[in-house]
Order: C-alpha cells, then structure tokens, then sequence
C-alpha cells in the first residue's frame, strides 16, 4: 500500500517543486531588473575591481616579513644540530668522539646540501635587511655545528662518513653555494673555524673539477663535455667570494671569466634566456630554457656584481649580461605573476622556486640601481605576491620543482615533480621576501586606474 501511495503522489510532488522553483525565479528576476545596471554613462568602469589570481596592489612590509618569519620558524625546527650514533640513536655531545658510525641528526633537510648553501645566503641576508637576529643566528649555529664537527670527521681519513661530501667535494653541487655562504657567515663576525672548509672547497673548484681545453667549468654526465648552467651558481659566487675575503684579483678574473665563457654559448640573445645545457660534440644545440637554472645564471650575475670592484674591466660585460636577462624573463612572466617551468611554453607549469629566484634578483638590481625602478618595480611586486601564496600556514613552501638533471626533450621537464620537500624553494622565498622589504623601505608606490605604480622620488 505504502509503495503504490508513493507512486500517486509523485506527480502532485513534481508539480509543487516546480511551482515553487518557477515562483523562485520570477521574483530573482523581478529583483534583477529594479537593480541599477551598470553602463558606461553610470560608472567608471574602468574602475571596477578585476578578479586577480593572485593578490594585486600595495604590499605591507609587514605581511612580508610575516611570510618569511613563517618560513623560517619552520625550516629552525626541522634541521636540528644533533649528532647521533646510527645503532642506539643517542646524542653525542662530544664531538671527539664521533666515529664513521656518526650522523648528523636527520630533519626535514640536509644540512650540506648546495640548497642549504643558499638558504645560508638567504638568512643572513634577511638578517641584515630585518635587523631580526634569528634569521643571522640560524645561518651562524649550523655552520658553526659544522665547522666544529669538520676536524673530528677528517681525522677520519677516506671514511665514508657524515661529512664526506664536504671533506671529499665529488662535484661543484658539493662545495661552490657552501663555500660561497661559509665565506659570507666569517664575513658577518662567526666565532667558527671555516676557513679550513672553505679552502677545501676552493681547491676542489679551482683545481680539481673537470673543465673543458679553454677552461670552462664542466661535467662529464649526461654526455662528454657537457655544460649545466646550474654550475654557474654551483661555483662563481664561491670564486668572487674568495677575492674578497683575499683581496686577489685572480679570483675575482675567474669570476667573470666564467661568466663570459658560458655565455658565449648558452645565452641567447635574440630572447634574453640560457638554455639548461650544451654539450660540445652536438652539431645543434637545442634550447630547453628551464626557468630554475635561468635563476641560478641570473643569481649568479647578482652575487658578482654585488661584490667586483667598480673599476674590475668585466664589470661591464656582466652588467650587460644582467639587463639583458632580465628583459628577457620580464617578457615572460605570467599573468599570475609566475613564471613557468619551461619559461617559453605556457603550457608547461607555473614554478615557485624560479619566481622567488627572480623577485629576489630584480628586486636587489632595483635596490642597488642597477635597472630602472619604474619599469620593475612593479612586476617584482607581483612576483612576490604570487610566491606568498605558496607558503602555507606550516611556513613550508609549496610549488617547487624537484631536482632536475639535463635532458634534450620537452616531456622531462614538463613532468618533473613538484614538492614541499623540494630544498630549492626556502632560500629564494626567504632571500624574495628580504629584498622585496628592502624595496618597499626605499619606495613609495600608489594605486593609480587600478594599476601599481613606484612613484619616482
């Protein structure tokens, strides 16, 4: 009985549903129509608020340090300066006694890794941008814990131990970021014995890495003779970073040199871009313009030009260099304020670890008047507001390419995997955020037909 009342009532049902959705949307109609319409004669239309991806406009020097404040806290509760023994996973506070059983206490990140050697850079920078300690304080405990613990594991000898990769530098990924930020944690009053690592590491760049007959610095892997322009990064701050501790002018040579040499066959200048790598025996040489390896080539301009002598004779050609660069990525940045993994194919993804490199860069060649504000300012803005974003209430950073080896078809970088976990992001983010503080200390800027202007002082 029950199922056929059931079937009677569905119809009577369907009709009072509809009746009720018909009377609904009588009066939203009705409620439309004595709205004001907004015309061109009633309104500046000009005016109206776009619906942006990312947020757009002024930015509050505050909500920057907020962000990077987030970053760190986190990244100084998961790298912790423990040395454990590998079988009872106990503490060894006295360094003496470590043995080739020894680790360094596992967190979220190594804390030899060439990353690590920019999120050194990175922290002290904000530290001295800020005024906040933490961030020199950060960078200073961890290379004073490995400083300290650098003649117990070379006493060692060939051991495969905790510090292997800096003792024994395999590749320019192990020693050039470290050195360089080794080089810059002295440089800010450290009570560390670094200068032992740092040599070590110099003479592993200097001497001991494979270079090509004309003296460029290369690898053999994937191919003979192969140029990274990562390695651009993973050395020559290091290099101009030794001529100013020494003051010898040959290091500072090599520096450019380098520079120079790389260039000439990787940077493009019909567009403003490198390719991510050339090998010597190719006929043709194709172009991938990885958006990460542009931003450790353009970091590496700004760490020379931020050291060099004024009067050094390559200065000009590495200023020239950097302008130039950075047109070219400006032509490319999103919509989003991103740039995108491949930056010449927008339909490869938008990457986080890049765009921080670039808001850092363009942001720090604003401050040092090195580019013209009024043109960029505002696209560094941007940038850094698309960044933001990526940081997520743990201060950890999200969007960011894991590490990538070289290859010669659009697919591998298309599908390279992204991660929170990926080091890459933290010091650019942090670095970004500083300098971005530093911009908005030295600037005003004004809303004006609802674009964002710096206001020429």
């Amino acid at each position: 009985m029950k199922r056929a009342i059931t079937r009677t009532a569905q119809p009577f049902i369907f009709l009072l549903v509809s009746f009720f959705l018909f009377s609904f949307q009588i009066e939203k109609e009705g409620k439309v129509s004595k709205e004001k319409e907004l015309t061109d004669s009633n309104t500046p239309l000009h005016l109206l608020q776009p619906d942006y991806p990312v947020p757009y406009g002024m930015v509050k020097k505050e909500e920057v340090k907020g962000v990077i404040d987030r970053v760190r806290d986190y990244l100084a509760a998961v790298t912790p300066t423990t040395v454990i023994d590998k079988t009872t996973q106990k503490e060894i506070t006295d360094f003496s006694k470590v043995n080739a059983n020894s680790l360094l206490k596992p967190g979220d990140f190594r804390l030899l890794s060439y990353e690590w050697g920019v999120t050194y850079s990175a922290m002290l920078a904000a530290g001295e941008i800020t005024g906040d300690a933490k961030y020199t304080d950060y960078t200073k405990d961890r290379v004073k814990f490995i400083a300290d613990l650098y003649p117990h594991f070379k006493a060692l000898s060939e051991q495969k131990n905790a510090l292997h990769s800096i003792l024994h530098p395999g590749a320019l990924d192990d020693a050039g970021a470290l050195c360089a930020a080794f080089i810059k944690t002295q440089a800010v009053g450290s009570d560390a014995d670094i200068r032992p690592i740092v040599d070590n590491f110099m003479t592993y760049i200097m001497e001991k890495e494979f270079r090509l007959n004309d003296g460029t610095l290369a690898r053999n892997r994937p191919l003979k003779n192969t140029l990274w322009l990562d390695d651009l990064y993973m050395s020559v701050p290091a290099i101009v970073q030794m001529g100013k501790l020494t003051g010898e002018t040959k290091y500072y040579d090599a520096a450019v040199k380098q520079i120079e040499l790389f260039s000439k066959r990787m940077f493009n200048e019909r567009n403003g871009l490198y390719m991510h790598g050339w090998v010597e025996d190719m006929d043709v040489h194709p172009e991938f313009h990885w958006a990460r390896a542009n931003g450790w080539a353009l970091l590496t301009k700004v760490e020379v030009l931020s050291v060099l002598p004024k009067d050094h004779p390559g200065r000009p050609m590495v200023m020239d260099l950097l302008k130039k660069h950075i047109k070219g990525l400006a032509a490319l940045q999103s919509g989003s304020g991103f740039w995108h993994q491949l930056l010449d194919k927008n339909d490869s993804y938008l990457e986080t670890s890049a765009t921080a490199i670039y808001a850092y860069c363009i942001a720090k060649s604003i401050n040092e008047g090195w580019i013209d504000g009024l043109a960029h300012a505002p696209m560094t803005l941007l940038a850094w507001n698309a960044v933001a974003t990526m940081v997520n209430n743990t201060g950890q950073v999200e969007g960011t390419c894991v590490g990538t080896g070289m290859a010669f078809d659009p697919a591998f970088y298309y599908h390279r995997p992204i991660n929170k976990f990926a080091a890459h992001g933290y010091g650019p983010v942090i670095a970004a955020g500083a300098e971005v503080i530093r911009l908005l200390q030295n600037n005003d800027f004004e809303i004006n037909d609802s674009s964002l202007q710096l206001l020429r002082k």
